[in-house]
């Protein structure tokens, strides 16, 4: 039986047009003609289909047992049968390939395999777009926004490959306008029943570690390690940095000349501001570089609570070290892991004679 050159040019144009393997589409095809060919013989026969993907030919055997005497007629042939069929050599317990060439098949195979071709299609593609993006979880991509809509933001990632963006993963009050294009981080991938569901993330404090590591060259090479990263997507963010090289500075090199380097990354990140940290195996000191830009006088530990510490600022200090809405102290706690308390420092004064006198009083 014969498809035709037409057949295998067709063939080589779905392959490129899916970005699917030759052979995986003719595995399906075969697989199709396998079930097409019960159906039009209506028995339990063993079946093995091979496509020539150069000719378009199409070979279609029948797989017998030679036996003496005949019980399954759609798996079986007697051994007389065999050798009037041309087995000279057959004996008993072979397995033959019966080449068959049924009439009208063509017609067919076409009507019912064309179903089974597309789902089987369908499958490898979806198998194609998970092994490919099942790879790519904790990376950066950038991504096409395709619809922003009834709550719903998709954007694509591949050539054909659509991701959503949950409610969750979004940066408060960015807004996201189909055609726009912006970089994600990919959260998580897996294998549902009508195709892989890709999750995508610009929250994620993954998003902006891969933002330092494009631009930022010490951090990408490995000179300066990201200890830590706390996030409030398009709000601050402070990431914790050390290096061993006594020769680099760790907060200089990721502001970079004229701040270029955190501005590049903030703008990315819709204003989001960024506090680049020195990390401190000293916990105390941790806690006062966690609060920056707050500049804090001292910070003691709480002696009878475990990880946790008190920060004293000067008064005018006092809101930024807290923050709007408590941020910076709240994120400065997530970046070191220690409940920080944020207090005032009380301004000195001189004794007054109400203090003498109470002092002597108590003397007394």
């Amino acid at each position: 039986m014969q498809l035709g050159r037409d057949f295998v040019q067709a063939l080589n144009q779905i392959a490129e047009e899916r970005n699917l393997a030759p052979e995986l589409i003719v595995s399906s095809l075969e697989a199709a003609l396998i079930s097409a060919y019960k159906k039009y013989q209506s028995g339990d026969q063993r079946v093995e289909v091979h496509v020539n993907t150069e000719t378009g030919d199409i070979l279609v055997e029948e797989l017998r047992t030679v036996v003496e005497e005949l019980e399954s007629p759609d798996t079986e042939i007697t051994l007389g049968d065999a050798k009037r069929l041309g087995f000279a050599d057959a004996s008993v317990g072979d397995e033959l390939h019966l080449e068959k060439d049924p009439g009208h098949f063509g017609r067919i195979a076409a009507q019912t395999a064309r179903q089974v071709i597309i789902q089987r299609l369908k499958d490898a593609e979806r198998q194609v777009i998970y092994s490919e993006f099942s790879d790519k979880v904790g990376e950066m991509m950038t991504g096409t926004i395709v619809k922003a809509e009834n709550d719903q933001v998709l954007a694509r990632i591949g050539e054909r490959t659509e991701a959503i963006l949950p409610r969750k993963e979004r940066i408060p009050g960015e807004e996201y306008v189909p055609g726009q294009t912006m970089k994600f981080y990919v959260l998580d991938v897996r294998q549902m029943t009508r195709g892989p569901k890709i999750v995508i993330s610009r929250t994620h404090p993954g998003l902006l570690r891969k933002l330092m590591e494009l631009e930022i060259p010490e951090v990408r090479d490995g000179v300066i390690e990201i200890r830590n990263i706390v996030r409030e997507g398009g709000g601050r963010a402070k990431v914790s940095l050390s290096t061993m090289d006594q020769n680099v500075d760790p907060v200089g090199a990721c502001v970079g000349a004229g701040g270029a380097r955190i501005k590049a990354i903030s703008q990315e990140l819709m204003g989001e501001k960024v506090d680049i940290i020195v990390w401190s195996s000293d916990p105390l000191a941790y806690i006062r570089n966690a609060l920056s830009p707050a500049q804090v006088v001292k910070v003691e530990p709480v002696l009878d609570q475990e990880h946790a510490a008190k920060a004293y600022v000067e008064p005018e200090q006092l809101s930024l070290a807290i923050g709007k809405a408590g941020q910076n102290v709240r994120l400065a706690a997530r970046l070191t892991g220690w409940k920080i308390d944020i207090n005032a420092l009380q301004a000195e004064r001189m004794p007054t004679l109400q203090d003498i006198f109470h002092e002597v009083a108590e003397a007394d």
